[in-house]
């Protein structure tokens, strides 16, 4: 299904070349079907050089595409920048082009997509009534983890000239899209090889309504249960100070320490940083977002 709605999108100009040639080449697809999933819709940046040769890339997926690219089609007039900070990664000699596939979010269905499900079925009472509210309709991560690591990247890898392997497949998220990628990176592991966590939002759920000390101990066995070992594997983890990103630093304190405790080593397998006075939006990220690569896509 996938297949026949891109090539039908290519058809009849649904995929449409939107960037100059010298700084990437960007590709939308609208109303990709997506089974047990509302219709996703993709910007798929081609870094330069792509259309002049054979050379084969990394890929890396993020979510909130919508949000990555073009300020027209963002919630608040702001955008990550993320072929600027590709860009800027790539000219410091540390990282190759990488092909990036932006799954823009779906609207209302966002949080239920986001949320891992791993996770909402540990909970229990007044946090799963919390998490219930938010989600209204019921918790669908599973469903779009099944597909990005199915049937998408299948596409992905057949469409275009990647390098499928778990080494150079990376997916990066903020805030739901933060614990959006853990989870991946988690529950698919032979897919997936680095991920990104960017304020991510580990309350999950509006952060004065709920009993920290409960989610935090969560999130520890969560994470205790599926780290095993690094084997090659890169994580980036951070957040500000400022406006929701203040509510965060003691949940990111216990998934540090659980990442120590499993023997990843700091600086190698992990990282995570704090942005004093940053806040949770996309001018913020946008800012760090070259060194979020620079250190998560670096060659070996």
């Amino acid at each position: 299904m996938f297949r026949f709605i891109a090539m039908l999108a290519a058809l009849i100009g649904f995929a449409m070349p939107l960037a100059a040639a010298d700084t990437g080449r960007l590709v939308e697809y609208r109303e990709v079907a997506a089974a047990g999933l509302p219709a996703q819709r993709l910007s798929i940046w081609l870094p330069p050089g792509y259309d002049a040769g054979e050379r084969r890339y990394p890929v890396l997926y993020m979510h909130d595409g919508h949000n990555l690219f073009d300020v027209k089609n963002s919630n608040f007039n702001k955008i990550w920048a993320a072929d600027a900070a590709m860009l800027a990664a790539m000219a410091s000699g540390k990282v190759e082009p990488h092909i990036i596939v932006g799954i823009w979010a779906p609207g209302s269905d966002r949080h239920r997509q986001y949320l891992p499900r791993s996770l909402y079925d540990m909970t229990s009472g007044n946090l799963r009534a919390q998490m219930d509210g938010m989600t209204k309709g019921g918790v669908i991560s599973q469903a779009y983890l099944a597909w990005i690591a199915g049937p998408l990247k299948s596409w992905v890898d057949t469409s275009f000239r990647t390098r499928p392997g778990r080494d150079d497949t990376a997916i990066v998220g903020s805030s739901m899209g933060g614990l959006m990628s853990c989870y991946a990176f988690l529950e698919a592991p032979t897919v997936f090889g680095r991920a990104g966590c960017v304020s991510s939002h580990w309350p999950a759920v509006d952060p004065r309504a709920i009993d920290a000390g409960e989610l935090k101990a969560l999130w520890d066995g969560w994470f205790a249960a599926r780290l095993g070992a690094p084997d090659g594997r890169r994580v980036w983890m951070d957040h500000g100070t400022a406006t929701l990103d203040a509510f965060y630093a003691p949940y990111q304190q216990v998934v540090d320490a659980r990442f120590a405790k499993a023997g990843w080593q700091r600086g190698r397998d992990w990282e995570s940083r704090i942005y004093e006075g940053a806040e949770h939006e996309e001018n913020a990220w946008a800012a760090r977002l070259p060194e979020v690569f620079g250190w998560l896509l670096a060659k070996d």
